[in-house]
């Protein structure tokens, strides 16, 4: 078993969003790690991060990567931090499920996410900060891709309706 798709990109992609809706469209389930995190630890993100550090929160996230991989079958969300883990990287090549991208600008991110809620890698000067996360991780996320989706300037359902496309399913 292995999901149908799982779904990667930066803060403000649309992971969740795009993911609910594919998964509604193709009839399947959804799922996302940080979720899976949260239910793991009995907290949020925020508090993982802010109590026990990022290297903590990113190991409790591998685990939740290679356990979605492992016993999901529909439309996986993983955190946009996921695939700076070798390990994870590794066990989504391996799982041979189609990654992909949802790539967004900085301007439709800001919208999306207004860089006011409980994001700990966006602190500070949030734009800034999600410049220099995307200019880090772009590398990667193009690394384990195998669709780039651009979400800027369109709905969640034109998305989900060009990830439908380029996965070549039917609905």
């Amino acid at each position: 078993m292995s999901p149908l798709a799982v779904l990667t990109g930066p803060p403000g992609a649309g992971k969740t969003t795009v993911g609910t809706l594919l998964a509604e469209s193709l009839a399947v389930g959804f799922r996302d790690t940080d979720a899976d995190v949260e239910a793991v630890a009995g907290t949020t993100v925020a508090e993982i991060f802010f109590d026990k550090g990022e290297p903590a929160f990113r190991e409790l996230e591998r685990e939740a990567v290679a356990v979605a991989l492992r016993e999901h079958d529909g439309v996986l969300a993983v955190g946009g931090g996921a695939v700076l883990d070798e390990q994870t990287r590794a066990a989504l090549r391996e799982s041979g499920s189609p990654v992909v991208l949802l790539e967004v600008g900085i301007s439709d991110a800001a919208t999306r996410v207004g860089f006011n809620r409980d994001r700990p890698l966006l602190l500070g000067n949030p734009r800034q900060q999600w410049q220099k996360l995307l200019a880090a991780r772009l590398p990667v996320y193009v690394e384990v891709a195998t669709h780039r989706v651009v979400t800027d300037g369109r709905t969640p359902a034109e998305v989900v309706d060009e990830v439908v496309q380029a996965l070549g399913v039917t609905r």
